[in-house]
């Protein structure tokens, strides 16, 4: 009976080694997965002029990304994990950039048919929005393992409900998506006020591609009249 006890104390989670030790709980991950697996299906969608015939290249990138992240997050290689998941942000984003600019480029093409170039702008414009809901649950607040609901500060976005006393609320994927898709829409955060220099950088470049894209649109709507 004491050789149990003294096995049961001795392997509690307490006792375990910081190797060992299970991750941070932090904010439901899930979310951004599919997030992440979203983008790369989008761009399956998307002609192979907006991509270079490459299209089908960012959703395995992805998974294996997804699956290394996933990896990092249970070893408890917290440092790697983030820095995966920024890599991630910072493909998905800078393929996003390369196909916007590809999408700009065909506009004096008179070859490329008007239903085509209206698809590949809707689906960059979601894109667009998910990418930037990425970029923002990434880096408010240090990150969602350090958004809590016993601890989290604003620190990059000022959400209204934070300043409700007494009440313990942390913005979730939905938060930070419909702060995105207000970003696309409306060129500004309506109701939540951006707090950093990098929430505000990351805003002007989301912004500015959306801005391109509508651009884009009206400038071939003139031209078929």
């Amino acid at each position: 009976m004491n050789e149990s006890v003294t096995y049961f104390m001795n392997n509690s989670p307490d006792n375990l080694p910081p190797e060992a030790s299970p991750p941070p709980v932090g904010r439901p991950r899930w979310p951004a997965i599919i997030a992440l697996l979203a983008i790369g299906l989008l761009f399956l969608a998307l002609s192979p002029q907006r991509t270079l015939g490459l299209g089908w290249l960012l959703l395995p990138i992805l998974v294996v990304m997804i699956i290394m992240i996933r990896g990092a997050h249970w070893r408890g290689l917290h440092g790697l994990n983030r820095l995966l998941a920024v890599s991630a942000a910072g493909i998905t984003t800078g393929a996003l950039i390369a196909s916007v600019g590809l999408l700009v480029m065909s506009l004096p093409d008179r070859k490329t048919g008007a239903a085509s170039l209206l698809t590949d702008a809707i689906v960059l414009w979601v894109t667009n929005v998910v990418v930037f809901a990425l970029w923002y649950w990434l880096v408010d607040g240090g990150g969602p393992m350090k958004r809590r609901s016993d601890d989290h500060e604003a620190a990059d976005f000022l959400f209204p409900q934070t300043l409700i006393e007494g009440m313990k609320w942390v913005p979730g994927f939905i938060d930070y998506l419909f702060l995105a898709f207000n970003i696309s829409t409306a060129f500004s955060p309506t109701d939540t006020p951006i707090m950093s220099t990098r929430a505000k950088l990351l805003m002007m470049l989301q912004a500015s591609l959306s801005l391109v894209m509508l651009a884009v649109l009206a400038a071939r709507a003139i031209n078929t009249f």
